[in-house]
């Protein structure tokens, strides 16, 4: 009879522990999303066989599908991983994989047809070109080079039935000349720029691999470097007339769309300015500071500074009760309970979020409303409700109004850049509050609201370094200081002598405004 091996306690609970994760790593293996994706990617697969294989069936040659098949599937496979690695969000958003996915079956379908209809190859040329300058608008330069060459691998092989390196090198050429040459479009003549510099690489590209791989008469090695060119230049402007479209089936805004967005004459912002005319200017210094802080740290200062225009539009509904559209009167907070203004102060971010959907904002934009204020605690109504509940019942001074209650619901800030916004807007308004905004007083508060976000952990969500944050801080203190520089004092007439009773007077309505806004005003 054998004997029994006595396992050690730790060890035990080492193999437990290895089996849970390993339990815990094929559950999120197996999630729903990842099930989606697989079945997204075989539909793809299928589609894109049908395609390649078009001209074979009528031909009957079958047994060239297998090989086929099986180039497909390597390359998608390839495909996802890099999606996996560089752009994970696809997997759990169905709605941007099946635009991916269409895509390219758009494009290579185009190419496969184009091809046998005239049996040009510079149908690929203009297709890849197409899908570089797309990508790179939808997501970033790094993503689209790498899909752009894994279509140009299916775009090969709509070609011909052979891969063509010639092909394959013309068509890279145009997919690094679009994708280093295109950043952001802020000008409607951007695209045409780039499908013409692209244009020229591809020219020279076709013509030299041409010249060196065939002995063609001259006149036919130009032509077909000007096939691919011009195939380049069509792409341009067909990808300029559809970009409205690119941006809805994306749901992505690009810099020329930001601008339109930045225009005073938009509705949202011309309500807000009417109703709420102490919050637009407020928005207006927003943005920006928030602008130059983004640049400092090589962000998008164009998203921040249209997002800082829209990101109190919520105050439109109930203007009067924040402190900037007062115009002088008194608070009407005065009259209410501390809880029923921090749900008036907290419904901003509500209504705005509402108000963004009714009148279309886009989705980028909507992320300032939503993450401006974090989960921060509204100090001062929680201070209000602490006093009064002090002064009602100061035997229970244990029990009180808790924290959670006087909080924004959230989300936290995600990108940078509303986490930029968020710093920006709180640290106006405090410095707004201040009697003499010198530049040391002005970079102290900077500092200490800056700190005092980072320990509530507000910028949790967006991996914000310190030293991002620092200069940030510098950035902010440098705007503002220069937004409340100090003048010169105009010279009073001679005979005009100001009563000491009026000197006090004013002295004290200064003290007493600065003292009322200390703190998370209600702003």
């Amino acid at each position: 009879m054998a004997l029994l091996k006595k396992t050690s306690s730790r060890r035990s609970r080492l193999r437990k522990g290895m089996t849970t994760e390993r339990f815990s790593q094929i559950s999120r293996f197996a999630n729903m999303d990842s099930f989606i994706s697989v079945l997204l990617e075989l539909l793809f697969v299928i589609v894109c066989v049908f395609i390649l294989s078009f001209g074979l069936v009528q031909q009957q040659r079958y047994r060239e599908l297998i090989p086929i098949a099986a180039v497909v599937v390597l390359i998608s496979v390839g495909g996802s991983f890099y999606i996996y690695h560089y752009q994970r969000r696809i997997i759990t958003n169905h709605a941007r994989a099946i635009a991916l996915a269409g895509l390219f079956i758009l494009l290579l379908a185009t190419t496969k047809i184009g091809v046998l209809l005239t049996n040009q190859t510079s149908w690929a040329t203009g297709t890849a070109v197409t899908a570089a300058i797309i990508l790179t608008i939808a997501y970033s330069q790094r993503f689209a080079i790498g899909m752009s060459i894994f279509y140009s691998l299916f775009a090969c092989m709509a070609a011909g039935p052979q891969m063509d390196m010639k092909l394959f090198l013309t068509m890279s050429a145009g997919i690094f000349a679009c994708c280093f040459s295109l950043r952001e479009i802020r000008t409607r003549m951007k695209l045409l720029e780039v499908s013409a510099l692209a244009s020229v690489v591809v020219f020279i590209m076709a013509l030299t691999l041409n010249f060196l791989t065939q002995n063609m008469w001259v006149g036919a090695v130009f032509s077909n470097a000007g096939w691919h060119a011009a195939a380049t230049i069509v792409a341009g402007m067909l990808i300029h007339s559809l970009l409205p479209l690119i941006e809805k089936v994306f749901r992505i805004a690009t810099s020329m769309t930001l601008l339109d967005y930045s225009d005073a004459n938009q509705p949202l912002l011309k309500r807000l300015a009417m109703e709420a005319p102490g919050t637009f200017s407020h928005s207006l210094l927003v943005g920006s500071i928030a602008e130059g802080a983004a640049e400092s740290i090589g962000r998008n200062g164009l998203l921040c500074r249209v997002g800082a225009y829209y990101h109190d539009i919520g105050k439109i509904n109930k203007p009067s009760y924040f402190i900037e559209n007062q115009l002088g009167l008194s608070s009407r907070h005065k009259e209410l309970s501390p809880a029923m203004s921090q749900l008036i102060i907290v419904g901003h971010v509500k209504d705005g979020i509402e108000m963004s959907k009714e009148y279309g904002l886009p989705a980028v934009l909507r992320q300032f409303i939503e993450t401006h204020h974090g989960t921060t605690l509204i100090e001062y109504f929680y201070n209000e409700a602490k006093r009064k509940h002090d002064a009602e019942q100061p035997s229970d001074a244990s029990v009180g109004p808790s924290e959670s209650e006087f909080r924004y619901p959230g989300p936290k800030p995600l990108a940078k850049e509303a986490a930029i916004v968020m710093l920006a807007d709180a640290v106006e308004g405090a410095v707004r509050s201040l009697s003499e905004p010198t530049p040391t007083k002005i970079e102290t508060v900077v500092h200490n609201m800056a700190v005092k976000r980072l320990q509530d952990g507000q910028f949790d969500e967006c991996d914000l370094s310190l030293r991002e944050l620092s200069q940030i801080e510098a950035s902010v203190s440098k705007a503002l200081a220069a937004h409340y520089h100090g003048r010169v004092a105009y010279p009073k007439p001679v005979d005009e002598v100001e009563e000491p009773e009026d000197k006090n007077k004013v002295g004290a309505e200064q003290a007493k405004s600065s003292s009322e806004q200390v703190g998370e005003k209600p702003n």
